[in-house]
């Protein structure tokens, strides 16, 4: 009832009349600031966070200073004597001081009295990027690499972007790494990416190929223990750190889908991240070493990571760091928290999520996630971890993200790695200000509506209120649309943008195939991972673990991926399986359609430019949704045998009609071309 209420008065308030908003292509990001004050004063110490004070700060007097006790890269910002004064203990911490500030004035929040003390949680804030050499993105929706020719201006952004919102972090290339990675041509290239985003607190670290001594080096093997080697890595660590004396260090996928590791010479994990770790020490760089592990032979891929990395807990170097996916399989819609973070006591951990949305409907679904990471920390504690990643899913498109609302991702990604604690809401909120909806009296409004401003401003708050709905609302349609009641792993064979239940072909490894994961057969449909099945819920803590196993109290948002679940199982609504999996479809269908009403509504509030771009994009994920709806539902009906409920939107195809239904793969890699059903 809120949500139509919400969405019923913003279409039909009356009163006032908006001029034409002035159209934005989105290339600003949420940092759309006005030209500063130019009676303001900002004194103290120099740098890029006095010139983005004196570029964009609107308010009084601000001072920056350098003050010793306060935390690394943390910072004070407190009013007295008339003015505003920043303080931290290092230039980083003046320029995250210098963005808070921005941040109020742009929220419209007050920047007087201020007595506000800031530090990051981790140290680490770090985006992957899947980039290739030749300027492709792995499972990238925005266009090519933005470090395929460095363009200063949109490096400069690039970096006060990140800044904003605390990443210091940048690995510039894809984890499927190419050996040339360290050639000296690409070496040189990161220098000159490295001095760009050096003034804004940002280091820059490679992926690499475990096999670049053969590779690269022309030695007869990569055994992490031959000398050779050792003395091959050292070498090049020596060149990497003459030309980027500030390099952060080394993100490596070994063994994993083909990637060359220490496994292929009889070597542990343990043994290849502790050999670089040796010689990144001097420098004080980092091995962020992937926990990303699956093999054709297992029995359950959920189970991989940690049968490889338990009995390796406590032989990692310090300055290892094992990087690990949010779930125990692949970025999925919804999946539980990958069981190493609470198993592994003795190892340094960081999770990795992922921005781009690979399994999320690419760059055509507004699907916002910080509820999903939420959801991620409600089971991990924060203080477990050492740091966080996420897998990037920026490119050189000019709103950078492929669509406008997957900016959003990006901006709570860093907020969230600066303060878990953040709430979804409050990032939205703070993301919706900035970038979509400006204070009400900047609005360019007629004289006749600035007479009635306080409607204006109830206006423009329903204008927040429905947008935050749309956003906080679109994580839970997705997985409802897509893949309900714990089910994953069900999209398109040959990419992960649509359905694809029944994709099973010859001759492609069972776990490349949505069957192995769902299961369904004239039973039930489900995955057992119980202690009768892969025992995967062993592998969690005994609380969990009986959790989890007992299907009457498994969270039945995760019940297939733990159960074979009947057909005729009851739920806890009172209906059977198959009703309730149908329904769960049915309600993101109508989700996806509402979220299109939504936004239709905003079009007196947003640029047409903006507006028709988003618009367009939603009218696909209405479409998508009914997809994926109309597909999965046909697909397990031929195994549940059961009709679909009278009070469920019925489907309109055959199944034979679906299954013969293809994209383009031009849409998948370039979502914005689009397509027709």
């Amino acid at each position: 009832m809120k949500r139509m209420m919400i969405t019923a008065l913003v279409l039909l308030w009356a009163g006032w009349s908006a001029a034409a908003v002035p159209d934005e292509d989105g290339s600003h990001l949420w940092l759309r600031l006005g030209s500063a004050n130019t009676t303001a004063t900002i004194t103290g110490v120099k740098g890029t966070a006095m010139d983005e004070l004196q570029t964009y700060w609107q308010g009084g007097p601000v001072t920056l200073k350098k003050q010793k006790g306060i935390a690394k890269e943390g910072y004070t910002i407190k009013s007295q004597d008339g003015k505003t004064v920043v303080a931290a203990a290092s230039d980083a911490g003046l320029l995250y001081g210098a963005y808070h500030l921005l941040r109020l004035q742009a929220t419209g929040q007050p920047c007087e009295q201020l007595d506000i003390r800031e530090q990051p949680f981790y140290d680490l804030r770090i985006l992957n990027h899947w980039d290739n050499p030749n300027g492709t993105v792995e499972r990238g929706f925005a266009g090519k690499s933005i470090f395929l020719n460095p363009d200063p201006a949109r490096m400069k952004m690039y970096a006060r972007a990140n800044a904003s919102v605390g990443i210091n972090g940048t690995v510039l290339n894809n984890v499927n790494a190419k050996p040339e990675a360290l050639s000296t041509a690409s070496l040189e290239k990161a220098k000159g990416i490295a001095d760009q985003l050096r003034p804004y607190g940002i280091r820059v670290y490679l992926s690499i190929n475990f096999a670049s001594p053969i590779k690269v080096g022309g030695l007869k093997t990569a055994d992490p223990l031959d000398a050779e080697v050792r003395a091959w890595w050292k070498d090049k660590v020596n060149e990497i750190y003459k030309l980027i004396p500030d390099f952060g260090g080394f993100l490596v996928k070994a063994n994993s889908e083909g990637e060359p590791g220490p496994q292929d010479f009889g070597r542990t994990h343990a043994d290849g991240a502790n050999m670089l770790a040796d010689v990144l020490k001097p420098h004080k760089g980092i091995v962020m070493w992937r926990a990303f592990v699956y093999a054709p032979q297992s029995p359950d891929r959920a189970n991989q990571a940690y049968l490889e990395f338990m009995p390796l807990d406590g032989q990692f170097r310090d300055n290892v760091i094992i990087q690990i996916k949010n779930g125990p399989v692949d970025f999925q819609p919804r999946e539980p928290y990958s069981p190493l973070f609470t198993a592994m006591q003795k190892t340094q951990m960081m999770v990795e999520f992922q921005l781009t949305q690979e399994y999320l409907g690419a760059a055509n679904h507004l699907v916002y996630l910080a509820p999903m990471w939420q959801e991620f920390f409600s089971f991990v504690k924060p203080a477990s971890l050492r740091a966080m990643a996420g897998v990037a899913n920026i490119g050189d498109d000019i709103n950078w993200c492929g669509h406008h609302f997957a900016q959003s991702n990006w901006y709570a990604f860093g907020r969230m790695a600066w303060n878990p604690e953040l709430s979804p809401e409050e990032i939205a909120y703070e993301w919706v200000r900035q970038t979509l909806v400006d204070d009400p009296d900047k609005l360019p409004i007629t004289t006749t509506a600035k007479n009635i401003q306080g409607r204006l401003t109830a206006i423009y708050g329903q204008v927040c209120g429905a947008l935050l709905d749309l956003m906080l609302s679109s994580r839970e349609a997705c997985v409802n649309y897509m893949m309900p009641l714990g089910l994953h792993h069900i999209f398109a064979g040959n990419h992960h943008y649509g359905p694809e239940p029944w994709y099973s072909p010859r001759g492609v490894r069972a776990d490349w195939t949505p069957p192995y994961y769902h299961k369904a057969d004239d039973i039930g449909l489900g995955f057992d991972r119980t202690l009768k099945g892969s025992a995967n819920v062993k592998q969690y803590p005994d609380e969990l673990c009986r959790l989890y196993n007992d299907i009457s109290t498994c969270p039945e948002n995760l019940l297939t991926w733990f159960h074979h679940v009947p057909w005729d199982y009851r739920m806890k609504s009172g209906r059977t399986f198959w009703d309730e999996l149908c329904h769960k479809y049915d309600d993101g269908v109508h989700e996806a359609r509402r979220f299109l009403a939504i936004w239709d509504a905003m079009q007196p509030y947003i640029d047409a430019q903006r507006f028709n771009e988003v618009q367009r994009k939603l009218r696909i994920q209405a479409r998508d949704s009914e997809w994926w709806r109309d597909a999965c539902l046909l697909y397990f009906q031929t195994f549940s045998k059961r009709p679909i409920p009278q009070d469920v939107e019925h489907p309109v195809h055959n199944l034979d009609e679906m299954q013969k239904f293809r994209i383009p793969i031009s849409m998948y890699e370039n979502p914005e071309s689009g397509y027709t059903k």
